[in-house]
């Protein structure tokens, strides 16, 4: 089999040596940068922004461990590595997707005022019965009006809601009938 190089293919043969030998130069040139900036700083720390960290760690990674072993950098190689899988976790925690924080939906001020007002304006009332009357009162889904620990659950952040009292459970069944037992009249 017969091979002759056409002259457009030597053209292009002679073409890529000059462009690789280009960048070697330019390779050449930046290591040497980057070893002064070392000499000049020194032992100093040197710090970066939080871009400066991303597009290193972008470029470090596409090159790999064994080659930024070779090549002098600012910082170790293990550290772009690094820098690269806090880059890909931020990426894919899904944070930008959340609209607010995790938990329970935040009790609105409409609800908070008429849960205080409805203390206020019938002091005998208990937390049971308020959020009875609450849920009697609107025509809406009971887990989107109350708070998550119901009427009570407005408790520790107001300091209490006034007027309401917490049900004590009795420790003896039937012993709240005592008073009643002992008034009664045998006769």
């Amino acid at each position: 089999m017969n091979f002759v190089l056409q002259p457009w293919q030597i053209l292009v043969v002679i073409l890529t040596g000059w462009l690789n030998r280009q960048q070697q130069l330019l390779i050449d040139f930046l290591l040497t940068e980057v070893q002064v900036l070392k000499e000049t700083c020194g032992d100093k720390r040197i710090r970066f922004s939080d871009d400066q960290r991303c597009r290193l760690a972008v470029r470090g990674r596409a090159l790999g461990r064994k080659a930024l072993q070779e090549i002098a950098t600012i910082v170790t190689p293990d550290t772009i590595l690094r820098w690269h899988r806090q880059l890909v976790a931020a990426k894919w925690d899904y944070s930008s997707r959340r609209k607010q924080k995790p938990g329970w939906p935040p009790v609105s001020e409409e609800v908070t005022r008429l849960i205080l007002r409805m203390a206020r304006e019938n002091p005998t009332w208990g937390y049971d019965r308020i959020q009875g009357a609450q849920l009697r009162a609107s025509g809406r889904d009971a887990a989107v009006l109350l708070p998550r620990g119901g009427v009570s659950g407005l408790a520790p952040p107001l300091g209490g809601v006034p007027g309401a009292r917490m049900r004590v459970p009795l420790l003896l069944p039937g012993l709240h009938q005592a008073g009643a037992v002992a008034r009664m009249d045998f006769g």
